[in-house]
């Protein structure tokens, strides 16, 4: 027999309804970049609403990234909240980046902020995220971005870009290649998805601005830093 603690908890917890997906890539790649050695990637990530606030985790593989001293795969759990002003919609996450089978220190965290507004089928976003001056990074690193994705009325596929820039403050030389390979750069994404139900496919186009010969030391990875063609392929529970 249920307590009245319990049956007043019971509704309460049957609101909560966790988001699931499972994803699979031709190259992990973050802000042009890519976690997976230019490799084929496996994620799985879950999104959990309590209240006002969200909490989120996503493993996925990193194939022994040079970038992240040899981890295998990366844990990012997050927490973000959002609200509404007028027809913008603000948001503000914290994320910590946690690395399996990494040599050494190799974990850092990050925060920022978006600010997004749609029209029609149209939406651009606006955000910032700062991670503060870490030994596993080097120094300090702020990433500015702006994205827009656009559906096609009366079909499935929707249309996205994106551009972002990536600079920051410098305490070790070597470890700062790691986020920023050869210096600040700017990133930009193009591509197109097709979302049909709980699966989408995607195709996507994305690039850096980052010089080979600029970049240096075992962080730096700048073999997979260049433009890159991938697909993605989702499915959401």
């Amino acid at each position: 027999m249920m307590s009245g603690a319990t049956m007043i908890a019971a509704p309460a917890l049957a609101q909560v309804s966790p988001t699931l997906g499972v994803e699979a890539t031709t190259d992990e790649r973050r802000r042009g970049l890519s976690w997976s050695e230019g490799q084929a990637s496996a994620s799985g990530d879950v999104l959990l609403p309590v209240g006002p606030v969200d909490a989120s985790a996503r493993i996925a593989a990193t194939r022994g990234s040079g970038r992240h001293g040899g981890a295998d795969a990366v844990i990012d759990l997050g927490a973000g909240t959002g609200w509404d002003v007028g027809a913008i919609r603000l948001r503000a996450t914290v994320t910590g980046h946690l690395f399996t089978g990494a040599r050494g220190r190799i974990d850092y965290v990050e925060a920022g902020g978006t600010a997004s507004y749609g029209i029609g089928p149209l939406r651009v976003t606006g955000g910032a995220m700062l991670a503060p001056s870490q030994d596993a990074i080097g120094g300090s690193n702020l990433h500015l971005f702006a994205d827009a994705d656009a559906g096609i009325p009366g079909t499935p596929v929707t249309l996205v870009a994106g551009i972002g820039h990536s600079s920051g403050g410098v305490d070790d030389p070597v470890r700062a290649q790691r986020l920023r390979p050869g210096g600040d750069y700017t990133n930009w994404r193009l591509g197109i998805e097709h979302r049909q139900g709980q699966l989408t496919l995607a195709l996507d186009y994305t690039g850096t601005d980052i010089g080979r010969d600029d970049a240096f030391g075992p962080f730096a990875d700048a073999r997979h830093a260049g433009d890159r063609i991938l697909g993605r392929v989702r499915f959401g529970l």
